[in-house]
């Protein structure tokens, strides 16, 4: 049997280090997936994509990491309905995107929440990992046997994670009843202001 295990991090540092944690145990990267918010363009630039997460094209982008080997490398340009702007390499950006990430990137058409779902998630979990990477956020999944699934979770929780549950209810406190890939993705200053109160957050374990 298998089973995905997936975190979210407020810093793409944490997410990064756990990613490669995955391939240093030895998972292919066929079983990894990164996804991570790109508003700011800090991964490469989405030539022709707005605030409102609009793209016309992207390119790959792992050139762009530093010379960043393994599943990094193969980071690709993207946009996924609701989340704007991202960077993701995998087979769960592929999944919701409904074609896989390569060389070039584009206007995806998929939904996030329903591959997450497909991978095994619960609703609740599924709505807010795709909430929290549209608020500035990368996640890191990981699809492993039963037996591995120890290993790799300590491999996953070593960087500084979210309470995914505390992190909902948090969001829910403020008004927000749930993902939704037609509202507009958040702007820089949205996530800017998001991101600052984090620095302090009690949800980060």
């Amino acid at each position: 049997m298998t089973k995905t295990i997936t975190r979210l991090y407020d810093d793409h540092a944490d997410a990064t280090a756990a990613v490669s944690d995955l391939e240093a145990l030895g998972i292919p990267h066929d079983d990894i997936s990164i996804v991570a918010n790109n508003a700011h363009g800090q991964h490469g630039a989405h030539d022709g994509v707005n605030d409102h997460g609009d793209v016309s094209r992207g390119t790959s982008t792992g050139a762009l990491l530093g010379g960043a080997g393994g599943l990094l490398a193969g980071l690709g340009l993207l946009a996924i309905p609701g989340l704007g702007p991202i960077v993701a390499a995998g087979w769960l950006a592929a999944t919701a995107a409904g074609a896989g990430i390569g060389a070039a990137g584009g206007a995806a058409t998929g939904s996030i929440v329903g591959a997450l779902k497909n991978a095994g998630h619960s609703e609740d979990e599924a709505q807010v990992y795709a909430e929290g990477v549209r608020r500035g956020g990368t996640m890191v999944s990981a699809r492993v046997d039963d037996s591995d699934a120890a290993r790799v979770e300590a491999a996953l929780d070593r960087a500084s994670r979210v309470d995914v549950a505390a992190r909902g209810a948090a969001y829910r406190q403020s008004g927000w009843t749930g993902f939704d890939e037609n509202a507009p993705a958040y702007t820089t200053a949205e996530i800017d202001r998001e991101r600052a109160g984090y620095r302090s957050s009690a949800d980060r374990i």
